[in-house]
């Protein structure tokens, strides 16, 4: 009798699994290529390379300076008296932490304004896909990910997303 009970049971819950899986629209997002091939992620990109390359420019003249400096010490070390000698030398130190600051606080600037950049982005494209999701009949929309060990390519969603995302920018 259990063994009975137990049979139906498991029939019973196949059944509304199947039923309910029937009801199911599944897809996915690649997002890191919708990051990277988006016109915002584009613009961001090349707003970030603009950034780099000012702060490259700035690090490269600080370097040919201390480079200089360091060079006038080395040439100069034995002929300077020791208070010149340790006067030049504190002032390369100086310029040195100087140096290591700004490279530091450029990185700090440039992480920041990715990040930024990036939150921006992600919020206009979360909102793009609640809505494609709702339109289309979605039960979930997931984000493509490592952990995700099998993946049909037909239930993948970034072009249609990116398509939309990219039109609502323009308007």
């Amino acid at each position: 009798m259990k063994r009975i009970i137990l049979v139906g049971l498991v029939a019973a819950c196949l059944v509304s699994t199947s039923v309910f899986a029937a009801d199911l629209k599944l897809g996915y997002i690649d997002m890191q290529r919708a990051l990277t091939t988006s016109d915002a992620g584009k613009e961001a990109k090349e707003q970030l390379a603009t950034k780099v390359k000012k702060f490259q420019d700035e690090i490269n003249v600080k370097q040919e300076e201390l480079k200089k400096l360091k060079e006038e010490l080395e040439k100069q070390g034995t002929m300077l008296s020791d208070s010149s000698r340790a006067a030049k030398e504190k002032d390369y130190q100086n310029k040195l932490k100087d140096f290591q600051r700004f490279t530091k606080d450029a990185q700090d600037e440039l992480q920041g304004k990715d990040e930024e950049l990036t939150r921006r982005i992600l919020e206009g494209m979360e909102k793009v896909i609640k809505e494609y999701g709702q339109q289309n009949g979605y039960t979930f929309i997931f984000v493509k990910n490592e952990s995700m060990l099998f993946v049909d390519e037909k239930a993948d969603l970034t072009d249609a997303v990116l398509k939309l995302f990219n039109s609502g920018r323009k308007k």
